[in-house]
């Protein structure tokens, strides 16, 4: 079976990281594992899977996650993702939101162990990626660590040996899927204990993270660690990732160069039928962050990107606009 660094991940985020997303943080670093957005079972057996499956071969490492609860599907729809050439596929069992609850999959399955292991189980059996899974350290008032130490226990007798923790509890009743990644306090000892307790696992942490040194020190806890918003809001702070988590400082883009880079990305794409530029484009907003003109960027391409028969040359605009300001 491969086997994949989990030391640098890039969380799935709904809405966000798909196809021109990971393209564009690839960009940014070779060794960072980036994630698509969750696809639900249902999406992918009876809905347009092609255009969920779509990626660039340029993403490599890419992981695929999934939402669903039926071991049967799961199965079904891993040999489609391992089909389609992706390198890993993952189980959510961490979204809180409502609309998953009603599915009877994400963070409801933490009160589900053996569902958990029979669907890990069953997506084994017909691939050779590896399985993984995202959860919680909890639900609700199931946050005991017996409980979770069960669900660690179950489910990798099952075979999964990648377990990635957002170091949260979830509130299935009464919190958005927003507040539960900002409301309930982040435990990161609990994911802590759990790479003392299970060695032989290899243990990635998710939530709150913001910086590369934070990253750094977490490392000497656990195997791996998982940034979502922040490098959505601070796309840049990638280049830094492969130097100081992997020892590899052969790619280090200035911004500028990363733009001339996206630009044959973005002629092919816009050759192909129903995309826009603004669906590439809103993923580039957060380049400058933190520099001067950071502001006049983001504004101007939000909003030209999204008028009729614009193109690539709309970012060369935007950044010669920043230029004067700075």
């Amino acid at each position: 079976m491969k086997t994949l660094s989990h030391r640098f991940c890039v969380a799935p985020m709904l809405d966000w990281t798909d196809k021109h997303c990971r393209y564009f943080h690839r960009l940014l670093s070779k060794n960072a594992l980036l994630y698509t957005e969750m696809v639900t079972t249902g999406a992918l057996i009876h809905g347009n899977a092609e255009r969920f499956l779509a990626f660039n071969t340029e993403e490599h490492p890419v992981a695929f996650q999934l939402g669903g609860s039926n071991p049967r599907d799961l199965a079904i729809c891993a040999r489609m993702v391992e089909e389609a050439g992706y390198d890993e596929v993952n189980l959510n069992v961490g979204c809180p939101s409502d609309r998953v609850q009603n599915g009877g999959f994400g963070a409801y399955l933490m009160a589900h162990p053996q569902l958990v292991g029979d669907c890990v189980a069953a997506m084994q059996a017909v691939v050779n990626i590896p399985v993984t899974v995202k959860s919680r350290i909890g639900i609700d008032e199931r946050d005991s660590y017996e409980e979770l130490t069960q669900f660690i226990d179950t489910v990798s007798q099952a075979g999964c040996k990648t377990f990635i923790i957002h170091a949260r509890k979830a509130w299935l009743k009464g919190l958005s899927p927003k507040e539960n990644r900002e409301v309930p306090p982040l435990r990161y000892d609990v994911v802590f204990q759990l790479k003392k307790d299970f060695p032989e696992l290899e243990i990635v942490i998710n939530g709150g993270i913001t910086t590369l040194d934070q990253s750094v020190e977490l490392l000497e806890q656990v195997d791996g660690v998982m940034l979502g918003r922040e490098i959505y809001q601070n796309p840049y702070l990638l280049t830094g990732v492969d130097g100081l988590l992997f020892g590899d400082d052969s790619l280090i883009l200035r911004r500028e160069q990363v733009l001339f880079e996206l630009f044959p990305y973005i002629q092919a794409q816009l050759q192909q039928p129903n995309v826009r530029l603004h669906s590439m484009t809103r993923h580039v907003l957060g380049l400058f962050y933190g520099e001067y003109g950071a502001r006049l960027w983001r504004r101007y391409l939000s909003e030209n990107a999204c008028k009729s028969e614009c193109n690539e040359q709309i970012l060369l605009s935007a950044f010669e606009l920043t230029q004067k300001e700075i």
